[in-house]
């Protein structure tokens, strides 16, 4: 089967969706949208998906980026939210083990805390049954000295110990785009860029597909299938509102931040899980040479669009920092990058921000339109099953089509072939030292691609073996081959694409980014042949989102 995912073929995507109809079309290409993709084009549906920005631009690239069995979630005592994200959280890691890493994390107690010893031991005790965490990754409870052996930077005064268990960090952007992938691989139709701007109806006055509209030729076209999927995240009312039929359901949306510091300035190699005076949790968690710290949450009416960190979250979170870990001082000067994202909460009336429960929810309209809202990146597989169960049941009643039951627990995703966890950092190793044979890429620099792009990194090979020969470009051999690999393989058409989603980048090496990014966009230019007004405001976008990253919104 052909894949067709590059940037270059968005016009074949685009006749291909016009002409065909599809059991399902989903508007969303988050989590949730290339959860549900995959699972119902492994089940042998036929699948078109739209996305309004590029792939995993809302909530699923603004994210803790953890993979995790939701800890916290026993204090509000939403047990079976616990026992399904933990389980879940396995099958996650297990199916993609290159954009998963397990993590031990830290809960520090101390004197006057909001957690002591006994109920810390007690509740990571019930996580771990709750969750199936395998043997040799079951909670411990460290003293105050084996604490500080761990981690020298966490609050001494009042400290009593700590408990010692293992969460899932992952990039969610990258996760989103592997899975999104897949299911392009298996067959899904599946185009960024592309905004759903009304519904199609039958005589029934019964959805039967989208109007879309390309948002970089501008051209419109109708997408017609069976069923009619809203997985738009923080924008679901906003689709649902173009829908003729409602109910009393709706969103509550928060935002969340997270701010970025080098090791240099917090020089942690232990993640902690934390809280602070007012009762919220906060995590510190070590990627590669940053840490990064959050998150807040606070009710968000603004732009959904490129949420903004301000300087009120920006102090919050550095407060919080100062707090925990007292000896590194850490100030705004410090902060390197940052980003912002908005929760697709489901409203709970009389609840504060963090009592809503992050429980997913199914929408069923008048109009057959179908809402998936809630949830959480871990159980984006889970989600998308439990949906497609239902759907496939109707769906083949009413066609007569015959459908797989779910494929999804034991299916890799895009760049997952790589011999499972068990075989991941042997697979890491190899392709570091072919990296570094081939090209002369660093060890270092080799990991952290063979990481990134798992068993596809010889396809980026393929790009650094061309850059080797023509040395046409200025941009570095590994640089290069991961631009070319983004566009021809990853849907990349806007610079911020590639530097933020694709590679983190502007949120984990910003000197990087700053050294490369005008190369980057002469690079792309080259390719795409943008006019000057184009060009002019791709340029704009990526010098916006830096700014955003480096300091408050309110500051500039």
């Amino acid at each position: 089967m052909v894949q067709l995912f590059s940037a270059f073929d968005r016009e074949t995507i685009q006749t291909k969706m016009a002409e065909e109809t599809f059991d399902l079309v989903i508007v969303g290409g988050g989590i949730t949208g290339a959860g549900i993709a995959l699972d119902a084009v492994s089940r042998g549906m036929s699948v078109a998906l739209i996305e309004m920005q590029d792939f995993a631009a809302g909530t699923s690239s603004r994210s803790t980026k953890l993979v995790h069995g939701g800890l916290r979630y026993l204090q509000q005592f939403e047990i079976k939210e616990v026992a399904d994200l933990g389980k879940e959280r396995a099958i996650v890691y297990e199916n993609g083990p290159h954009v998963t890493t397990p993590e031990w994390m830290m809960l520090p107690f101390h004197k006057g805390g909001n957690m002591g010893k006994l109920s810390a031991s007690f509740g990571i005790r019930l996580y771990d049954y709750l969750a199936g965490v395998k043997k040799d990754e079951r909670r411990q409870i460290l003293s105050a000295k084996e604490t500080l052996a761990k981690n020298p930077f966490v609050k001494k005064d009042g400290l009593k110990g700590s408990g010692y268990y293992v969460e899932y960090r992952t990039d969610d952007a990258r996760l989103t785009i592997e899975v999104m992938k897949k299911a392009v691989e298996l067959g899904a139709k599946v185009i960024n860029y592309t905004k759903a701007e009304n519904f199609l109806y039958d005589n029934k006055k019964h959805v039967t597909g989208v109007v879309a509209r390309n948002l970089i030729t501008g051209k419109v076209f109708d997408i017609t299938g069976s069923r009619v999927i809203n997985a738009a995240g923080p924008w679901v009312d906003r689709v649902r509102k173009m829908d003729y039929t409602t109910n009393n359901k709706h969103l509550r949306l928060t935002k969340g931040i997270h701010l970025v510091i080098d090791k240099s300035k917090f020089p942690m190699e232990q993640a902690v899980y934390f809280d602070t005076p007012d009762g919220r949790m906060v995590f510190a968690i070590p990627r590669e040479k940053k840490v990064y710290v959050g998150t807040t949450d606070t009710v968000y009416d603004e732009m959904v669009i490129n949420p903004k960190a301000n300087e009120e979250d920006h102090q919050y979170v550095i407060k919080a920092i100062n707090y925990m870990f007292p000896d590194v001082h850490i100030s705004e000067n410090d902060i390197e990058s940052s980003w912002a994202g908005v929760r697709p909460l489901i409203y709970e009336e009389g609840k504060d921000p963090s009592e809503i429960s992050r429980k997913d929810e199914v929408w069923f309209s008048e109009s057959g339109l179908i809402t998936m809202a809630g949830g959480k990146l871990t159980g984006y597989r889970k989600m998308a099953e439990k949906l497609l169960d239902e759907v496939s049941k109707s769906l083949a009643k009413e066609t007569g089509k015959k459908f797989k039951t779910v494929q999804t627990h034991h299916l890799p995703i895009s760049g997952g072939d790589v011999g499972g966890s068990a075989n991941i950092d042997a697979f890491i190793e190899k392709k570091a030292k072919e990296g570094n044979n081939r090209f002369g890429w660093t060890l270092a620099e080799g990991r952290e691609l063979a990481k990134r792009y798992g068993s596809n990194i010889d396809l980026v090979f393929t790009y650094a073996q061309e850059h080797k020969e023509k040395g046409t470009s200025e941009l570095p051999n590994s640089l290069y081959a991961q631009l070319r690999y983004a566009i021809y393989h990853e849907s990349v058409v806007h610079p911020i694409d590639f530097l933020l989603r694709r590679t983190g980048y502007l949120l984990f090496d910003m000197p990087y980014l700053l050294e490369w990014k005008e190369a980057v966009i002469a690079d792309m230019d080259e390719l795409f042949r943008w006019d000057e007004e184009t060009k002019a405001k791709l340029v704009t976008e990526l010098q916006t989102q830096i700014a955003d990253a480096r300091e408050p919104a309110d500051w500039h």
